[in-house]
């Protein structure tokens, strides 16, 4: 929770820097850490867990039809449905928040010096806060940490470097992914803590 906080916290006062740290990546990043970033950027992508999610999902229901069920099924079955469930919740805040303030993309800034929010133009080309990718990832890595613990610095480790990848290659700004990031661990600890408390761990 106090992680979650502090990582939109955080992210609120990289509206002081955002600009410059959009044209920083921008020169810092070659061609080929691009082609790398970019190859990695989508692991992040929420529809792809989201299909993920409910294809173990259903799998595992399939499973216990013809063979009954079993500890690690319901484990499978809960960890899909509670990242189903914490992903709704959250993209519900993310989308309403992209619709509200509008924020240009750092592309505008680069490209045409463009920079600031329009807030209710309902353009998709003004939804950069927050990030979606960092939120979704930063999910996963909640409800996998509930699930497996013992590998919970892997996941989040991944869940870092795959945010960081929209700063890097300016498809967001940092703000944006850091808001994303802390919005995914407040409300992913809620839905695991009031609906799937079998998978909630003390340290959430």
């Amino acid at each position: 929770m106090w992680t979650g906080i502090a990582l939109v916290v955080c992210g609120l006062a990289c509206f002081a820097i955002d600009r410059r740290a959009v044209h920083a990546f921008h020169a810092a990043v070659g061609r080929p850490l691009e082609r790398v970033l970019h190859g990695a950027t989508d692991w992040a992508k929420g529809s792809h867990w989201m299909l993920a999610a409910t294809i173990t999902f259903v799998a595992v229901r399939l499973v216990e039809w013809r063979s009954g069920p079993g500890p690690l099924l319901n484990l499978a079955a809960d960890t899909s449905l509670a990242f189903l469930a914490s992903l709704a919740l959250a993209s519900l805040i993310l989308h309403t928040t992209k619709i509200m303030l509008g924020r240009r993309r750092p592309r505008d800034e680069l490209e045409l010096d463009l920079y600031g929010f329009r807030p209710f133009a309902f353009d998709l080309r003004s939804d950069s806060f927050p990030s979606g990718h960092a939120l979704t990832i930063f999910c996963v890595a909640v409800v996998l940490s509930a699930a497996v613990p013992h590998l919970t610095i892997l996941w989040f480790a991944i869940a870092i470097f795959l945010a960081l990848t929209r700063a890097l290659l300016n498809s967001h700004f940092l703000s944006d992914v850091l808001v994303g990031a802390g919005t995914a661990l407040i409300t992913t600890r809620e839905v695991l803590i009031y609906f799937f408390p079998a998978l909630a761990r003390p340290w959430f």
